[in-house]
């Protein structure tokens, strides 16, 4: 069992200080040593320290293997997409869960996993415009990147007992769509205990509406994954609730380095006024715990946050009265409640 962790904590902006400063408070009632190494990605610094401040940032990560990201300001370049470049990340995790006390237009439960090739695909378009009247644009997806998004969605349905459901438009995109469900279906082959289904995915969006509970683990190119992703948040009642993973693997296919991150923004607006929800930091900072074999902390701190936010002990963005120290604090109270007791040695 994990005793001790190295996090590489990437800082950011906005309300980036006040999440951070939850996540630390929560950190320290954990029975677990937590060393935080911190790396400033404000924007602020990001502008003193130009280009050299990613090596320093990729050097960390690769040493620890291990990262928190807090929200960053995108100038130039967004941060993650350049974090995502240099780590080789190729695989994104995002869960999406009804949660008790959000309120929603959406009726059924949703309990699901998107699992996102988070390279090529549109988002890495080479494209060109041709004249003045036409642009052309080249779609690119890899053997490489699905095949781990493939293992990682397979991984997880075996230790979940869930079914996996690749999806995307290989009837009309055959080449590359085509080919991604071949390589998931390389993939599925070896692991005959786990169900595995292919949807298209405009019919799947629908499907998903009308029974959530048909779908427990996703797979799917970049952008189709980002659009779910969305989706999916919208239908619990918030897009800035959520928390994701982001993955490199080795060639063994075991996890080189993982990082974690809330979905949502700075939030400029409210930062340094005690107002922000800190509640996607601490979902990451579970997702982190989990990661590393410590889901017992992992799953206290996440039913410690779901019971605050069912009583509606939570801040007001979703329908609470507290600021985010007190909703932090009535957190830790939930939590005492559920740790494990400390175990005495007799003399």
């Amino acid at each position: 069992m994990t005793t001790s962790l190295t996090i590489t904590e990437l800082l950011g902006d906005g309300i980036g200080p006040e999440l951070r400063a939850c996540v630390h408070v929560v950190a320290d009632r954990l029975p677990i040593d937590i060393r935080f190494e911190p790396v400033d990605l404000s924007l602020e610094n990001r502008r003193g320290c130009g280009p050299e401040l990613y090596e320093t940032t990729e050097s960390a990560l690769r040493a620890t293997r291990l990262g928190l990201k807090y929200p960053t300001v995108t100038e130039t370049e967004s941060p993650n997409a350049v974090l995502r470049r240099a780590l080789d990340f190729t695989v994104i995790h995002r869960p999406v869960i009804s949660i008790d006390g959000i309120q929603s237009n959406f009726s059924e439960d949703v309990f699901l996993h998107v699992v996102r090739v988070a390279t090529g695909g549109t988002y890495e378009d080479p494209g060109r415009r041709v004249g003045r009247d036409a642009a052309v644009s080249l779609r690119i997806v890899e053997r490489g990147p699905c095949r781990e998004a493939a293992r990682f969605a397979f991984e997880l349905a075996r230790s979940k007992e869930l079914t996996v459901t690749s999806s995307s438009k290989y009837t009309i995109q055959r080449v590359t769509d085509g080919f991604f469900e071949e390589v998931v279906r390389g993939v599925a082959s070896g692991y005959p205990d786990v169900d595995h289904r292919v949807v298209l995915f405009d019919a799947r969006l629908a499907k998903i509406i009308l029974k959530p509970s048909d779908f427990g683990i996703v797979v799917c190119l970049n952008e189709y994954g980002d659009f779910l992703s969305d989706m999916a948040c919208g239908l619990v009642g918030s897009l800035g609730i959520g928390a994701s993973g982001s993955y490199s693997f080795l060639e063994s296919g075991a996890t080189n380095v993982a990082m974690f991150d809330p979905a949502g923004g700075t939030a400029p607006d409210i930062a340094g006024q005690d107002k922000c929800n800190p509640s996607a930091a601490l979902l990451a900072f579970g997702m982190l715990l989990d990661h590393v074999d410590r889901y017992d902390l992992g799953h206290a701190l996440r039913m410690s946050l779901l019971a605050c936010i069912a009583a509606r002990v939570s801040t007001a963005d979703i329908g609470g009265a507290l600021g985010t120290t007190a909703f932090t604090e009535a957190v830790l109270t939930q939590l005492d409640e559920r740790l494990p007791a400390p175990t005495s040695i007799g003399v």
